[in-house]
């Protein structure tokens, strides 16, 4: 089974607020993006490969909404959880400005993604300003977070990566987020990513394919064959590389173009995926 990842980011902002959303007005965001890449991905057998789009939470609702059917192949997901939740004869809502995992599922999603490097380091920054720089703590607070998702049914991308001051001891750091991540949590409803964030941005030369087989093998080994998919971007341009890694089993995409009106088109979405499966 092959899966392909949609991490939509903040991708809903107007170009004229600093963002890169030129495709539909806010209020139809999520709803346009379903429609129109769904009747596409229907027609991929469902047997060889998933399709997850992960969205702000303020656009789940419209795109449920867009879904056609209960076996479309688009399903709908989350950035991240709380890491507690509501329970019956417990805690019965008082979560303030948090993202529980029994409100997303209620919402229509089936998975969420945690660990992103851009949620590691906001808890990483929070920690520090406390006097915490431990990087087990934040890994902590991710397995409270995929056991919460867990708990509430809810499928996990589970993402891990070295930065560039962690490359030389890669193994000791992803060892690290594997552990201590995925304490107590049941593997067989987990999927790795995998990014590179020390070749992720602007000017940095992008991790190779023998460099990311490693780590695909690595990370298999250490979890007892969890699938593994690669989360530094999957793009047109890496697309056949990637899906000759045999280790690899899907990918990660966010956006789609990276010159002139840069941000996410669902033609180009689209695209991707055909380079990567090849049809």
């Amino acid at each position: 089974m092959k899966h392909i990842y949609l991490n939509l980011k903040r991708f809903d902002i107007s170009p004229e607020n600093g963002g890169v959303n030129r495709i539909a007005p806010l209020q139809d965001w999520g709803k346009y993006i379903v429609e129109n890449t769904q009747a596409k991905l229907n027609e991929y057998d469902k047997n060889e490969v998933d399709f997850v789009m992960y969205m702000p939470e303020a656009h789940l609702l419209g795109a449920k909404s867009a879904v056609c059917c209960k076996d479309s192949a688009v399903k709908l997901g989350s950035q991240s959880v709380y890491r507690a939740d509501t329970s019956v004869g417990g805690n019965f809502g008082a979560f303030t400005t948090n993202r529980t995992a029994n409100i997303v599922k209620e919402m229509g999603c089936v998975s969420t993604i945690i660990g992103h490097c851009e949620e590691r380091n906001d808890k990483m920054g929070i920690l520090e300003e406390a006097g915490v720089t431990d990087t087990k703590a934040v890994n902590r607070i991710l397995n409270q977070e995929i056991l919460a998702a867990q708990k509430a049914g809810l499928h996990v991308l589970y993402c891990i990566g070295e930065k560039s001051e962690e490359q030389e001891r890669w193994q000791e750091v992803l060892g690290e987020q594997l552990e201590i991540g995925l304490n107590g949590v049941d593997k067989s409803k987990v999927v790795i990513a995998y990014e590179p964030i020390w070749s992720i941005g602007p000017g940095k030369t992008p991790a190779g394919k023998d460099y990311i087989q490693m780590i695909a093998k690595f990370v298999k080994e250490k979890t007892g064959g969890i699938d593994v998919v690669y989360g530094g971007g999957l793009k047109v341009d890496n697309a056949e590389m990637l899906a000759s890694i045999p280790e690899i089993d899907g990918g990660l995409i966010a956006l789609t173009r990276f010159q002139g009106e840069i941000g996410f088109y669902p033609n180009e979405y689209l695209e991707i995926i055909k380079t990567y499966m090849g049809k």
